[in-house]
């Protein structure tokens, strides 16, 4: 089996709701947080497959369309090149916020779904996240949790609290 790093995206890889960037609806609007090309590398090599797990309502409220969330995530991939780091997969919830669907977050579909096709150790992972809907979903998969930032009052504790996904990279290597 193997472990895995499980990233939301906004707020933990890209930007949002910032002076530059409300929401992220085209890749135009897509902007990597200070030090995450470094950080997903670290992960690269240091055996952990990375994931990317995010909710997407603005799909199911009109916002966006799904082809322009995939245009969105092809230039994620694509500026990581630049890094030498590599996201494995991504999964993405579409439905509206309050539509009760299992895989939106703080549901852990996502999570399991992808541990499951890869053969992942979910206790041997970590969900890293800025809201308390990601860190619910890392807990209620069985993975460790990371906290970045200080987006928004998080009432659920994580294993960890860390500024920036860098910094979370770090930490890592010096954890194990």
């Amino acid at each position: 089996m193997s472990k895995a790093m499980f990233l939301d995206r906004d707020g933990v890889i890209n930007e949002v709701l910032t002076n530059r960037v409300k929401f992220v609806n085209k890749p135009k609007d897509f902007y990597f947080l200070d030090g995450v090309g470094e950080a997903i590398k670290l992960f690269n090599d240091s055996g952990y497959k990375v994931f990317v797990v995010t909710n997407q309502g603005g799909i199911g409220l009109g916002h966006m369309k799904e082809s322009d969330l995939h245009k969105v995530h092809d230039k994620m991939r694509e500026d990581l090149k630049e890094y030498g780091a590599v996201i494995n997969d991504i999964a993405y919830c579409p439905h509206k916020p309050h539509a009760n669907c299992p895989c939106r977050k703080p549901k852990p579909k996502m999570i399991l779904d992808l541990a499951e096709k890869y053969d992942i150790d979910v206790k041997q992972s970590f969900m890293v996240g800025d809201r308390e809907a990601d860190i619910l979903a890392g807990k209620r998969a069985g993975t460790k949790t990371v906290l970045i930032g200080n987006r928004e009052e998080v009432n659920i504790e994580a294993d960890a609290v860390f500024s920036d996904l860098l910094s979370v990279a770090n930490w890592l290597s010096e954890y194990e």
